[in-house]
């Protein structure tokens, strides 16, 4: 009897253990590159981020897909250690110098005029609403 008792309290136990487990939470967003080399910088980039549990980037839709535990990581930090590696996302641009150490077949059109070192498009142009063509 005792082991009965005991069985169904370890089984109960262990299912609450289940349920309250959170699960990943899986993104997937726009890196610009252009090859495998990219890929395998990109997803070399994004599992170096603790908390990470998988990412996988294809060079023809350039979206990556990333599975990470969110109470250790978040999306913003995912998105900076890619930018770091040289690729720009749509949240975090890579700097120029990091940009410009990428080898000539990993060099892709930047996204937008923005950097991470300035925003070189900014004139202070209105658009025809009167408003400026982006946000800082």
């Amino acid at each position: 009897m005792k082991t009965r008792i005991l069985s169904l309290v370890m089984i109960m136990g262990l299912s609450s253990i289940t349920l309250f487990a959170k699960s990943d939470k899986t993104e997937k967003f726009e890196v610009a590159g252009n090859c495998g080399m990219c890929k395998t910088r990109i997803e070399k980039a994004t599992n170096s981020v603790d908390g990470v549990s998988s990412a996988d980037w294809d060079k023809e839709t350039k979206i990556i897909e990333v599975s990470y535990n969110p109470e250790k990581t978040d999306i913003h930090k995912i998105h900076q250690a890619i930018a770091k590696s040289g690729h720009d996302t749509k949240m975090h641009k890579a700097t120029n110098e990091a940009y410009d150490k990428l080898p000539g077949c990993c060099k892709y059109d930047r996204m937008g005029k923005e950097t991470a070192s300035g925003c070189s498009g900014c004139s202070g142009g209105q658009t025809a609403q009167g408003t400026t063509s982006h946000q800082h």
